[in-house]
């Protein structure tokens, strides 16, 4: 597709990254998938089924030169990018706030803030510059950037700043036709949270079992907003299965 849309995936080797890719792909875009590990990316661009427009970069949105290098590569390949979904995030699980190492503390703040902060800055700069002008970014938050979980620190202080990324960037690219929109997930069904069905420890100490929703719901949330036209933009959008302890959380 001479005319296909250009759209960036970070952690699209699994889960909401994954199926993000797949109804984009669906839809005729031509999707670049970023992730750690090359092997879940190359699975990824099979189940798309459309090798003509899809591209794996194997990346580490941890690492700055890692980002650098795969937006060189974009820019390279397509000369442009019409859309970035800063989907790729860590957490630490269950670890009493006193107990949270330096380490563990970073680790979390350079993948799921900096990260998202690098990639949003290589994806604006070459928004800002070519023609035709302007593009979309997709910030990955959670329903922690609403309210925490206990022994999730890391994770919620930076999903809380995620949302002051996204409100920034809206208001520095509304002038360069580049909308910033933010989706908040509660709960998807993916590997990374199949103890959410198991039991998670509540706000009132007790460990239950959670609903969850299938990932494929939160993939058409991106698929709408990825699919409006720039003079319009869905700030926020909050995925999350109906029964889950959210509102008041529990």
């Amino acid at each position: 597709m001479a005319n296909s849309k250009i759209a960036v995936i970070t952690g699209a080797g699994s889960g909401i990254g994954r199926d993000s890719a797949l109804v984009l792909l669906e839809d005729g875009w031509t999707v670049v998938l970023a992730g750690r590990r090359k092997n879940m990316l190359e699975e990824t661009a099979r189940l798309g089924n459309a090798p003509a427009r899809t591209l794996v970069v194997p990346t580490d949105v941890s690492d700055r030169a890692s980002i650098a290098a795969l937006f060189d590569t974009v820019k390279k390949t397509y000369g442009r990018i019409d859309l970035l979904f800063n989907n790729a995030g860590t957490s630490t699980r269950g670890i009493p706030f006193e107990d949270l190492t330096y380490e563990q503390w970073m680790n979390v703040v350079q993948v799921n803030l900096t990260g998202s902060f690098l990639c949003a800055q290589h994806a604006f700069r070459m928004m800002k510059e070519q023609d035709p002008r302007g593009g979309r970014i997709i910030n990955n938050g959670s329903v922690s950037a609403h309210v925490p979980r206990r022994n999730s620190t890391p994770y919620v202080a930076t999903k809380h700043a995620l949302t002051g990324l996204t409100r920034s960037l809206s208001l520095d690219g509304r002038g360069l036709d580049i909308a910033c929109g933010q989706i908040d997930i509660g709960n998807a069904a993916t590997e990374r949270n199949t103890d959410t069905s198991v039991g998670r420890l509540q706000a009132t100490g007790r460990t239950e079992a959670e609903a969850r929703i299938d990932v494929r719901h939160v993939a058409n949330g991106v698929r709408y907003m990825a699919s409006l036209p720039l003079d319009a933009n869905v700030q926020f959008m909050t995925v999350m299965a109906t029964k889950m302890p959210h509102i008041g959380r529990g």
